[in-house]
């Protein structure tokens, strides 16, 4: 997901105060790889699945894609041109074809998990609706955006249901039931008020949006975003702070260990890990959820990630192992 663009003025990073240390490790990712990268305090996890080959695609998204960046900035999504006035409505409840049987048995069953990803692709054809303002509890924002792309035209909106659907097989074969907020069967969005929305309605015990970030070349990396405790109009994430921290650390660590990337190397310090208070998703969600900005399709490196199938389901599983070391942590601490 892109945080850059003349409309925004990137805020620095913050670290949350309840954020654990993570350990750090020294570990070799593959043979001859760079050795060093920080590996999280994680748990285990099944060796990691092998995924379909690469896609690409000559479609792009119609609102201007970023030049350069070198940090994160303000946003949900990416940056579109203009807005209009504040909505009276949202956009129509997702329809039944956007949720997911849970599988018969699992370590996860009567668990509910709602995956967000990121962007659609329909969005490029309505700019319109994409840039109405909506009210995220602390400012007014766009309903959306198209997303970034790679140099190549492949757009961040596709990238993030291929990853949504691996994710969603991984957690349903431990039984967890899964729900998504957009399987490409709505013309544009959600928004991002209604993004949150779906995951409070459907009372899950995780929410993660798959994003992939749109920054300067040889920025490199992945980076997951936390909420930071916000209460003002209609956000209070009070209470989902310490949980959604906890959330994405396993998330961080899990990823690293089944992708071999590192944590990003423009934001978050190395850790991996980036507290925020202004994306609409996070404010106005009442239940644990997290960000993951899973590399930078604007650097060679990365897209050459990005668009392998293989290494997309290896971000699946890392994103899943985080996701079922979190919800079989909470069930044993009851």
């Amino acid at each position: 997901m892109s945080y850059t663009g003349p409309d925004f003025d990137p805020p620095q990073p913050r670290r949350s105060s309840l954020r654990r240390p993570l350990t750090v490790a020294i570990a070799a990712l593959v043979p001859g790889a760079l050795l060093g990268w920080g590996v999280y305090a994680a748990v285990g996890g099944p060796d990691d699945a092998g995924g379909g080959a690469a896609e690409r695609t000559s479609q792009a998204p119609s609102s201007g894609t970023p030049s350069s960046a070198t940090s994160s900035a303000t946003g949900d999504a990416k940056a579109p041109t203009g807005s209009s006035p504040p909505p009276t409505a949202t956009t129509r409840k997702p329809s039944p074809s956007e949720s997911a049987p849970a599988a018969a048995s699992g370590p996860l069953k009567g668990k509910v998990v709602v995956i967000d990803p990121g962007h659609n692709p329909g969005n490029f054809r309505h700019t319109a609706e994409i840039n109405r303002k909506v009210n995220v509890g602390t400012h007014w924002k766009e309903c959306d955006t198209t997303g970034t792309a790679t140099d190549a035209g492949w757009p961040e909106a596709k990238f993030t249901l291929d990853v949504a659907h691996r994710l969603r097989t991984l957690l349903q074969q431990q039984g967890a039931t899964v729900k998504l907020t957009q399987d490409d069967d709505r013309s544009y969005g959600p928004c991002v008020d209604e993004r949150a929305r779906i995951g409070n309605e459907a009372k899950a015990d995780a929410a993660i949006s798959i994003h992939a970030d749109g920054s300067g070349a040889g920025n490199r990396g992945f980076h997951v975003i936390l909420p930071g405790s916000v209460r003002d109009g209609a956000a209070d994430t009070r209470a989902i702070v310490a949980p959604s921290a906890e959330l994405g650390e396993r998330v961080a660590g899990n990823f690293v260990r089944a992708t071999g990337s590192a944590p990003s190397n423009y934001v978050g310090g190395g850790t991996g890990l980036v507290t925020r208070t202004d994306l609409g998703g996070l404010n106005l969600s009442t239940v644990p959820k997290v960000f993951i900005e899973c590399g930078n399709m604007r650097d060679g490196a990365d897209a050459a990630l990005l668009t392998s199938g293989s290494w997309r389901q290896k971000a699946a599983q890392g994103m899943s192992e985080g996701i079922v070391s979190f919800l079989r942590g909470q069930r044993s601490a009851r």
